[in-house]
């Protein structure tokens, strides 16, 4: 098993992935005295008698209410019981994962006043691979992901469900089964753990993760659709670009220029050709893609940032014994980065899906319609672009931005919220359609360059034809189109670009 050493506070975003893919995690030694020292201030501040939010006082709109201290073990435990109060399909277990790292990684900055066995059980639990059922509803994104949160933890105190083996088993037996002991909460333990955006922040990074990859199989699609249209490539001429000088736009020219390099196809019409220029949907790549990446790598900022960040609330400064309320646990900059990711992904798809219905439409590629050497006796790709519209059409009422919205809760105490749960959330399934779009962008740009046989698309894009073409032959008659498809979209993702054998752009890392 690969492990990652995690510093808090210097997690890279590579690393991020590589646990949601099940990585083990070891909490860079250098912490513990960090995490010490957090523990021991909360006990000096509760020897001090003073009522301090969360730690000896009730919580939300109940902040006024003093606990004593006999009472304050069951306080963190009735916490926790009484916010795990989510709804709906459980998270998927590379999620829960990545939102337990994160919740790891905040705690061990020693700014939260848990104990060192609390940051142990978790780093144990993903080596374990141990997973809580936590359900994916129920979070606005503010005063923390508290629901959700609270699952993880409820099972972590012998509450609820883990995941052992992909199966459900009673928390209190799967840690059994384990030899772990259920975790005791102490003073501020309970507030800290559920307090925080991992939540929000997980989602958002497996839609940024999802999101990269499908940027770049969109530029192979994009590239082969260009082929099969006997597109022009001068569009990608780096002098243009450099004009207007946006990183995002210049690069990916750049790599479109790269992919078509060497095309028979494109060598076939350089003189000849009466058509002056291509619709936007082949021309305006490098515009349209290239503000997607910029947008991405925004967002990759945020999250970057925001995940080697403390988000708990109130925060512990060791050094003065101070117990400080803030508002950390407000997930704006996550709702911000999920709705950018969430237009960035809508317009990958929305562009796609007109290199599609340009491909079918034998009035503006100049292939036979819909892509059938018999039109009429059969539909070709006539409904697979009706799917595609679809898709598209259903990401855009997605992609309507979540951070916009906010109702208040806890009796008007948390009065604004950020949203940004469910808007992170929504793009595991945007993401989905929009592999699925480029999918069937990627059969129909592989059909239409199969017209121009026995001239070859380029050596990069070539690898791409050959290995769709070994699941999927050239459509000569209708068949059943649906296993066509979904062998197509399995190819589209991380696998797509790496077959054309070329470094395309993303470099989401914020630099360091």
């Amino acid at each position: 098993m690969t492990r990652i050493v995690l510093k808090p506070g210097a997690v890279s975003l590579a690393e991020w992935r590589a646990i949601r893919d099940g990585a083990g995690v070891t909490v860079d030694p250098a912490s513990l005295p960090a995490i010490d020292r957090s523990a021991a201030a909360v006990t000096a501040i509760l020897a001090k008698g003073e009522p301090v939010y969360g730690i000896n006082t009730g919580f939300g709109k109940l902040a006024m209410v003093r606990i004593a201290d006999a009472d304050l073990a069951r306080l963190q435990r009735n916490i926790v019981l009484s916010h795990a109060a989510g709804t709906g399909a459980p998270m998927p277990a590379g999620i829960v994962r990545l939102m337990m790292a994160l919740k790891l990684a905040s705690l061990a900055q020693g700014a939260s006043g848990v104990s060192r066995a609390t940051v142990t059980m978790l780093e144990t639990l993903l080596n374990r691979d141990i997973i809580p059922v936590v359900p994916q509803q129920g979070s606005v994104g503010a005063s923390g992901d508290l629901a959700p949160l609270s699952h993880m933890t409820a099972a972590m105190i012998g509450v609820g469900q883990f995941l052992v083996g992909g199966t459900p088993v009673e928390a209190e037996k799967a840690l059994q089964d384990a030899g772990l002991a259920p975790l005791v909460l102490g003073p501020k333990e309970g507030l800290a753990l559920l307090n925080g955006t991992q939540f929000s922040t997980a989602y958002a990074l497996a839609g940024l993760f999802e999101a990269e990859a499908l940027f770049q199989s969109a530029l192979v699609t994009g590239a082969l659709s260009t082929d099969a249209a006997r597109g022009s490539d001068t569009p990608f001429d780096p002098r243009i670009h450099a004009l207007r000088r946006h990183r995002g736009q210049i690069e990916t020219a750049a790599a479109l220029r790269i992919l078509m390099e060497g095309s028979a196809i494109r060598a076939s019409h350089l003189t000849g050709d009466d058509r002056v220029q291509d619709p936007y949907c082949l021309r305006c790549q490098p515009q349209v893609m290239g503000a997607v990446l910029d947008l991405l790598r925004q967002a990759a900022t945020t999250l970057a940032t925001e995940s080697n960040g403390v988000s708990d609330n109130p925060l512990i400064f060791a050094e003065t014994g101070e117990a400080l309320s803030g508002g950390n646990f407000h997930a704006e900059p996550v709702a911000f980065a999920a709705d950018m990711i969430a237009m960035a992904i809508c317009e990958i798809g929305s562009l796609a899906e007109r290199r599609i219905a340009m491909l079918v439409d034998p009035a503006l590629s100049g292939l036979p319609a819909f892509l059938t050497p018999k039109p009429g006796l059969n539909s070709g790709f006539m409904i697979p672009q009706v799917t595609a519209a679809a898709l598209v059409s259903e990401n855009k009422q997605r992609a309507f931005p979540a951070s916009v919205d906010s109702i208040p809760t806890s009796a008007n105490q948390e009065d604004h919220v950020s949203m940004a749960a469910h808007g992170a959330r929504r793009l595991i399934e945007m993401a989905a359609n929009l592999r699925a779009i480029l999918g069937i962008e990627l059969l129909a740009a592989a059909q239409g360059c199969d017209f121009h046989a026995p001239l070859a698309t380029s050596p990069a894009l070539s690898p791409v034809m050959a290995a769709l073409r070994a699941r999927v032959p050239m459509l000569e008659d209708d068949r059943h189109f649906h296993p066509d498809m979904e062998a197509a979209i399995d190819l589209v993702g991380p696998d797509l670009p790496r077959l054309t054998g070329l470094a395309l752009p993303s470099s989401l890392e914020p630099a360091a």
